[in-house]
């Protein structure tokens, strides 16, 4: 049997709710702590090595990504929460950002 994630395809970066895709299909999205291993994930089922990047770095994905399979679903990389090298700041606007994302986001 095909592995239909193989498909994927990196489509887009965001680091605000204005610059997301428009919202018509199916999207999962991967949640969770800083360097849990959501990228390591996705790079697991779509069986490519380095489609979403990884790091030992707790942080290092700062922006929603965005991983087309088809025409109407994606899996969706979103930055960690918890501890980061990142600036108090910019912590803080990605929780606002993460919380509109999965307040808005249809599926």
């Amino acid at each position: 049997m095909s592995n239909p994630y193989r498909q994927a395809h990196y489509t887009i970066s965001a680091t605000q709710l204005s610059e997301l895709p428009e919202d018509n299909g199916i999207e999962v999205a991967f949640a969770g702590r800083s360097n849990a291993g959501k990228s390591s994930a996705i790079n697991t089922i779509t069986e490519q090595k380095s489609l979403a990047r990884i790091s030992k770095t707790p942080g290092r994905t700062q922006m929603i990504n965005f991983f087309d399979f088809d025409d109407e679903r994606s899996l969706v990389d979103l930055p960690g929460y918890g501890y980061a090298k990142v600036p108090e700041k910019m912590k803080i606007r990605w929780q606002q950002t993460l919380g509109k994302y999965l307040e808005t986001r249809k599926s």
